[in-house]
């Protein structure tokens, strides 16, 4: 079974919260190509139906069919029961979040992950695990990326990703130093 990503999961849910399962409003933002892209994946996998749109109840219009009329978009019972599915699995992802003052448990460690060998990712990982850890001067000089790039890479897909506990302090002449 496939589950739905975040934005059709918030799609899916405020649909089943509506009368007669309407999914329309998209939620804010989701405009345009991306639009078409996501409701065209959820119609593809039976989540979302078109249906004509009964614009004297004031329902909301997906698209004209260029006969004068409109199509509205609703949540099939294919499309709420994956809910469940990515509530279970997100149950389990989230953890409590801890207080800025409170220091983790020693329990609390990252899961291992299969990091591909040789490449720049693995190259900053290999840099932070060293007991001098690195900065993101060091590390840019090392990957050839800009700044803000090691710097993405270290919040995005090494803590958020990966959920490597990356830790940064500042060193004296060194500046802030990341080890993990």
């Amino acid at each position: 079974m496939t589950i739905p990503s975040d934005t059709q999961s918030l799609i899916l849910s405020r649909a089943a919260t509506r009368p007669g399962n309407l999914a329309l409003p998209l939620p804010e933002g989701l405009v345009g190509a991306a639009a078409k892209m996501v409701v065209g994946k959820m119609i593809a996998r039976g989540w979302l139906e078109e249906v004509e749109a009964n614009l004297r109840r004031g329902e909301p219009m997906w698209r004209e069919t260029g006969d004068g009329h409109g199509t509205t978009l609703i949540a099939t019972e294919a499309g709420i029961e994956p809910l469940a599915a990515s509530a279970v699995a997100s149950a389990r992802r989230a953890k409590p979040r801890q207080a800025a003052d409170q220091t983790p448990d020693e329990t609390d460690t990252a899961k291992p992950v299969a990091i591909r060998a040789g490449t720049k990712q693995a190259h900053i990982i290999a840099m932070l695990q060293r007991p001098e850890g690195a900065t993101v001067a060091e590390m840019v000089e090392a990957t050839g990326w800009l700044a803000h790039t090691v710097r993405g890479c270290i919040s995005g897909a090494l803590k958020k990703k990966l959920g490597l506990p990356i830790k940064a302090e500042k060193v004296e002449g060194r500046g802030t130093v990341y080890r993990v």
